[in-house]
């Protein structure tokens, strides 16, 4: 029997004209039996440091207030064997020129997307993959994905991608984990240093998985795996 893994992914910054250069695409993955208890773990942590269930953890609510209750997030992650993180980083979108190599944005997201999913799926197992709720288009943009990561594998039974589906972050812990890694690796990637909390989780970051964040990880890397994409990585 394949092993299921549920793959919790989300995105900062990833539109074509927002105004930012670095972007980042990210997924949270963990054997689908073990999903429960990371989700109750998750919750228990809320509670330990005051705060209610529906507290959405989220990269941008990191503040010296709450930075104790995001360092045990953070520490939770590094010591639980079964969750495992992927981010694609993009420097600067900005120099991005889709007209000379016959593409939309939208396709080349969609390339980013399979890019910063190959090292996650597995071939022995079903996957489920989780995207955050963003606006009206997100099914458009579920349906699109999925054809794209099944064409790209040959599963064209759809039996590696079981399914791709929209969820709301505020409901999903491991999603919301998942923005609070991206929202990591987004801000060392930007050399940003407003914010002392974040600093720190930057920082914490660093010293457990023993990488910068701004640089390509080993390949194979099973637990802070980060690919920094350039336009040259897929054209010779």
């Amino acid at each position: 029997m394949k092993e299921h893994l549920n793959v919790y992914c989300d995105e900062s910054c990833h539109l074509e004209n927002d105004g930012h250069r670095v972007m980042v695409l990210g997924a949270v993955w963990c054997p689908e039996v073990q999903v429960r208890d990371a989700h109750l773990h998750l919750r228990n942590l809320k509670r330990a440091y005051g705060l209610s269930d529906n507290f959405e953890l989220k990269w941008t609510k990191a503040s010296p207030a709450k930075l104790d209750f995001y360092r045990a997030v953070m520490d939770f992650f590094f010591r639980s064997e079964h969750l495992h993180f992927r981010a694609l980083v993009v420097p600067d979108k900005t120099i991005l020129d889709h007209i000379r190599m016959g593409q939309t944005h939208d396709d080349w997201y969609y390339k980013m997307y399979f890019r910063m999913l190959e090292a996650v799926i597995q071939p022995d197992s079903a996957h489920r993959i989780f995207l955050d709720y963003k606006d009206s288009q997100g099914a458009v943009k579920t349906r699109k994905l999925h054809e794209v990561l099944c064409n790209s594998i040959h599963d064209f039974e759809r039996k590696a991608i079981a399914n791709v589906q929209i969820v709301h972050s505020h409901e999903v812990g491991l999603l919301q984990l998942a923005d609070l890694l991206i929202g990591a690796v987004g801000y060392a990637c930007r050399g940003e240093t407003g914010s002392s909390a974040k600093l720190t989780l930057v920082s914490d970051m660093q010293r457990r998985s023993g990488y910068p964040l701004t640089h390509t990880t080993f390949l194979k890397e099973p637990k802070t795996n980060i690919l920094v994409w350039h336009p040259k990585d897929d054209h010779p």
